[in-house]
This record gives structure tokens, C-alpha cells and sequence, in this order.
């Protein structure tokens, strides 16, 4: 059924038409909802303006912050500026931060308490089936606002968050990594995906390389201000030094070791992924394969090469070594020498 729904001003009040052709069931349905009239003057049923008859007609909402609000969220810009947080962190904790304050209608900031916060991730996380990401990221946001700028007494651990997804890193097998990278054509493209699988680099790491960053005389690969703001070398392959001085012999970098059409300027995100994606379906692999699946790779074969796992904790650039163990479990060398019971089974 065809339906509309918009916010409008109705005796000087802001309530929610919805428009829907003529049908019996949905009229008794709206009739139960609270505070639903008709209006012969409109030709529509209409609703206060709510929260939660925004999410039920999936309007957002369209009101200013108040002026006080923009400075708040100015005010904590600059402070994680001042702190070196990354622009992206920086987006995200100030766009929670800026949803927030819309979901509570402009609420003074002063007034803000622990039902609110708890409200929020109820009624607009949960009801909207938001990731455990966002959750966290939402979390940190909102405790670090209160703490830094506000100095509130909020007691934010009060707040739920995610429990932890433990969830195995997608590994491909080398002879998957063959045929992918054997699919690409391009000289340029295969060297930026062999050089992330040789080395186990993210995506960002690896466009902001620099021509300089390739150290042929010592064999590495230095990865300057990664995740947390941290340097550090990962070991270059033969293989692959011979595959870049053919590719820089060809593309002749300035600026940037991977520039995009236009010389000076990385290359774009978006396009690598695209590469990617073009090289996966030529390859003939049926798998939703993504850029990090060469990282965790690449983790995963030096493990199972013997390598110790507090070397591939530093060559990751793990803050934790936990986060590196995630890899002991997707690792097959060992399972592979485990006898299944069912080989014992005398079955004709």
C-alpha cells in the first residue's frame, strides 16, 4: 500500500499527517495509536510530533540545534582537536553527540541525566537496530563529552554497551590470493592489493604511503601515524620491491606512492575497493571478499609459517596482544593434524 507521511502545522501545532489510500484495516490500526485524529480539511489522519511516531513513519527530524548547542559542539571539536584525535574520530563522537541532542529536542545540556542517555540507546539505537559499533562509538562519545567539557558528575557506565561480538577474522587461503591477484590486470592494481597483502596493511596505511616509505636499502616498509599515531616498519619482500620499481617506473609518483587521476592527490577509497571487487569476480571466487580479508590473511599464513605471534602483534600495529590471538583461531595448521573419530568408523 502507497502511504505519506510529513510533518505540519496544524492549529498552531506540529503533528504528523499520513496519507494512504482508503482502506479499513489500516484505519483501525492508526485509530489505536494515541492522539490519532482525522481531518476532513487535510484528507488525513494526524499524530503528535514525537519520537516515536518519527521512527514509526521514518521522518527525521528536520528542527535546528539551538544556538547553544552548536557552540557545545564547537567547544568539544576544538578540545579533541587539541588532543590529536583523528578527523574521523573526531566526526563520528561529534555527530553522536549532534544526534543526541536532536533525540532530546534541544534539552539544556545542564539537565541532561543518566535516563536520558539510557533512553537514547534504547529508543533510538536499539529501535533502529543500530550496530554494537555505533553503540560503543556512541558511548565513548557521550562520556568523553561530559567528562572533558561539562566536568558532569553523569554516571555514563550506567549506560549499556554491546556485549562483545566474537566474531573470527575472514582468512583467504594463499591459492585464493593467487588467483585475485593473477586477475588483475593492471600493473598499478596489482601492486597496490599485492603490497597490502605482503605486507598486512590497512587500506588507509597504504594510501598514505609515500615514495620515501620504501626503504630497498634496508628491505621494509616504513607505515608513519597509523591507528593510535604510531610508526611502524613491516618487512618488504623481494617479490614484491621488483613489482614496485616497475610499477614507479611507470606511474612515476610525486606526492603520493598511489596517486589518482589527478598527479599529487591519493588515490581514492572507494576506487581501491572497486579494483578489488573486479579482480574478486574475475578470480571466479564466491566470496563478499573486502580489502581487510588481505590483512587478516596475510596474519594469518605468517602464523601458520611459524612466525611468534608477539612479532605479528607488532607488525599489525596491535595496541593489544589480544586482538592478535583472534588469528590462533582461525589458523589450520594445527587442526589439520587432528585425526576426526569418524576416520575409525568401519562404514560400508
Amino acid at each position: 500500500m502507497k502511504w505519506k507521511a510529513e510533518v505540519i502545522k496544524y492549529k498552531g501545532e506540529n503533528r504528523i499527517a499520513v496519507y494512504f489510500e482508503r482502506n479499513p484495516d489500516i484505519i483501525l490500526r492508526i485509530k489505536k495509536l494515541e492522539d490519532a485524529r482525522w481531518s476532513y480539511h487535510l484528507m488525513a489522519w494526524h499524530l503528535p510530533d514525537n519520537q516515536v511516531n518519527r521512527d514509526r513513519f521514518h521522518l527525521e527530524q528536520e528542527f535546528q540545534l539551538s544556538e547553544i548547542n552548536v557552540q557545545k559542539i564547537a567547544q568539544f571539536t576544538r578540545w579533541l582537536t587539541s588532543k590529536r584525535y583523528s578527523l574521523n574520530s573526531i566526526k563520528v563522537y561529534t555527530e553522536a553527540l549532534r544526534t543526541l541532542f536532536k533525540h532530546l529536542y534541544n534539552k539544556p545540556v545542564a539537565t541532561i541525566n543518566n535516563e536520558d542517555i539510557i533512553a537514547f540507546n534504547n529508543d533510538y539505537i536499539l529501535r533502529r537496530n543500530l550496530s554494537s559499533s555505533y553503540q560503543n562509538q556512541f558511548v565513548n562519545a557521550v562520556k568523553l563529552f561530559f567528562k572533558a567539557i561539562e566536568g558532569s558528575s553523569l554516571n555514563i557506565d550506567l549506560v549499556h554497551r554491546p556485549r562483545t561480538e566474537k566474531l573470527l577474522p575472514n582468512v583467504l587461503s594463499k591459492e585464493e590470493v593467487k588467483k585475485i591477484l593473477e586477475a588483475t590486470p593492471n600493473l598499478k592494481h596489482k601492486t597496490m592489493l599485492s603490497l597490502i597483502y605482503s605486507c598486512g596493511l590497512r587500506r588507509g596505511e597504504l594510501l598514505r604511503l609515500k615514495p620515501q616509505d620504501i626503504d630497498s636499502k634496508r628491505n621494509i616498509v616504513i607505515i608513519r601515524q597509523s591507528k593510535g599515531k604510531k610508526d611502524r616498519i613491516v618487512p618488504l619482500s623481494e617479490k614484491i620491491l621488483v613489482m614496485l620499481r616497475s610499477y614507479y617506473k611507470a606511474y612515476l609518483p610525486q606526492t603520493w606512492l598511489f596517486e589518482g587521476q589527478i598527479r599529487g592527490t591519493p588515490y581514492d577509497e572507494r576506487s581501491l575497493a572497486s579494483v578489488l571487487k573486479r579482480a574478486v569476480e574475475n578470480s571466479k571466487i564466491k566470496k563478499p571478499v573486502t580489502l581487510h580479508w588481505l590483512r587478516h590473511s596475510y596474519a594469518t599464513h605468517i602464523l601458520e609459517a611459524g612466525t611468534d605471534l608477539r612479532y605479528i602483534q607488532e607488525l599489525l600495529g596491535h595496541k593489544s596482544c589480544k586482538t592478535t590471538e583472534i588469528y590462533t583461531h582461525v589458523s589450520t595448521k594445527n587442526l589439520q593434524k587432528i585425526k576426526s573419530p569418524f576416520d575409525d568408523l568401519d562404514i560400508k
